[in-house]
């Protein structure tokens, strides 16, 4: 891990500036043979302006030079970053000499990777970095904030910290028998803190499956017959014609997507092909392609432009849509006469008329994010919320064994708790009970 490494930090566009970074033992010296200035014992965060010049001493840029020693960088190692002109060639360049000089590539996330591995980031501080290049909206960029700075991590240290000393007070009675009234909880107490511990993992797992509506957004499937209305659904939600609107059934042949943002949650659209009988070849590709889309959403919306019950093909996509949201949605209100008694779980609206509301409100409604969702740090990427959710299970398991006979599966299931909150922090997960034991408790007195 010591080697040097060295990536464009900025994309590869012509721009004002770009930024080339490096990082390793050593970088002080390399780059005190191609910059005109010495850098080789900085000892404190500092930055100087000077000519950066190739392994042949040819100059290639003014630049300014920023040295961060290991204690003051990102990644825990001596780091150098160059801000030169914003020309590709020039960063492509300045990057060449740092190689020839025999430094290598950095590897994706490596900058980042190595944060990790010398400390200066926890695990989930870590993925914070990338949730906040990626994040789509205001509300998205604030949750990775939250969980840059270590909000989400602190969620999770108490309750380590409770599950290890659950854990070396069961083993205590095993280990150390002698010291069993001393130290040892009693099964009933045990078996309280276990179970509040579960519902407290169980309220991150709500949490963070509500941040990552908020970070991710719904991928919402519109599906129904041709001539519903799909696409001018899908064109007055985004504000834009972004599918073609035809009276000629099957127009549109493949999945159209788009994406928009409603009370703070991110919406990505899939208009789909029409559903219908006997389909010509390209047509059919289209279908399927639908019945993809409708696998892959978090949502789906069955179009209707009449208010009927739902034939044998609509109840399949039902069917196929059990676990997601689905919501039926009765268009062209516009074309109806008089009033009409509205269904229960139903959506009317007049694409034609513009109307977007009445859809957006239910999705959101069923989303089932909370005001508080966007204002509080949650475990919120798929590894995480696995994560928890083992936590949680192992702790179920620990609860169904909470007996004087079954002490041992007790513990172990604990420690099946406490071996995820750890992995989810990318702490080691080993964990040696004598020293917990010996540091919580009087046993060597």
């Amino acid at each position: 891990m010591g080697d040097i490494i060295v990536a464009l930090a900025t994309p590869p566009l012509k721009s004002a500036l770009a930024v080339v970074r490096s990082s390793g033992e050593g970088v002080f010296r390399l780059a005190g043979q191609l910059f005109s200035k010495k850098v080789e014992t900085v000892q404190e965060r500092t930055s100087f302006v000077g000519y950066w010049s190739n392994e042949k001493g040819e100059r290639i840029d003014q630049v300014v030079v920023i040295c961060y020693p290991a204690t003051h960088s990102l990644t825990g190692e001596d780091a150098v970053e160059i801000f030169c002109h914003g020309s590709p060639l020039i960063a492509t360049r300045i990057i060449n000499s740092y190689l020839a000089m025999g430094a290598r590539y950095a590897t994706n996330g490596e900058f980042t990777s190595r944060a990790f591995l010398h400390g200066k980031l926890d695990l989930v501080e870590a993925e914070a970095v990338n949730d906040l290049i990626e994040a789509a909206s205001d509300e998205a960029q604030k949750l990775a904030m939250m969980s840059l700075e270590g909000k989400s991590s602190a969620l999770l240290k108490p309750i380590r910290g409770r599950l290890a000393a659950l854990l070396a007070s069961v083993e205590v009675g095993f280990d150390f028998p002698e010291y069993e009234e001393e130290t040892a909880l009693s099964l009933e107490k045990a078996k309280n803190e276990a179970a509040s511990l579960k519902s407290e993992i169980d309220s991150l797992i709500a949490e963070g499956q509500e941040g990552r509506v908020v970070k991710d957004g719904l991928k919402v499937a519109l599906v129904g017959r041709p001539n519903v209305g799909k696409s001018t659904i899908l064109n007055v939600i985004l504000g834009e014609d972004k599918a073609i609107v035809s009276p000629i059934p099957g127009t549109t042949r493949d999945v159209v997507e788009g994406e928009a943002r409603y009370n703070g949650l991110i919406f990505r659209f899939l208009d789909t092909a029409g559903l219908r009988e006997n389909p010509e070849a390209i047509e059919k590709i289209g279908i399927e392609k639908s019945l993809i889309s409708v696998d892959k959403a978090d949502a789906v919306v069955l179009v209707l432009d009449e208010d009927r019950p739902l034939d044998a093909e609509e109840k399949a996509i039902e069917k196929r849509s059990k676990g997601k949201i689905f919501l039926v949605v009765v268009n062209k209100e516009d074309l109806r006469s008089g009033k009409h008694e509205s269904r229960a779980k139903r959506i009317y609206l007049s694409a034609a008329r513009q109307e977007k509301a009445p859809l957006l409100d239910a999705l959101a409604k069923e989303a089932g994010v909370s005001a508080g969702a966007f204002a509080r740090p949650s475990l919120n990427s798929s590894r995480q919320l696995s994560l928890l959710e083992k936590a949680s299970r192992s702790l179920g398991e620990a609860l169904e064994n909470a007996s004087e006979d079954r002490l041992d599966i007790f513990s172990s299931a604990v420690l099946g708790a406490y071996t995820a909150v750890r992995k989810l922090l990318g702490e080691e997960a080993t964990l040696d009970l004598s020293d917990e034991i010996f540091s919580r408790f009087c046993v060597g007195k």
